[in-house]
């Protein structure tokens, strides 16, 4: 079973994205996604 990533918006904390985890990914994810929540493109961070 693969681990999962899941990124949640920096500003309103809501869950959108989660994709498979690469192996030789040492540090947290950083993006800028769209949210639907916020209707804007914002920072989406990795969460545990």
């Amino acid at each position: 079973m693969t681990k999962k990533i899941v990124l949640s918006c920096e500003k309103c904390g809501n869950r959108n994205y989660s994709f498979p985890a690469s192996k030789e990914s040492a540090t947290r994810v950083e993006l800028k996604k769209y949210c639907a929540h916020c209707n804007e493109h914002t920072l989406h961070k990795q969460t545990l």
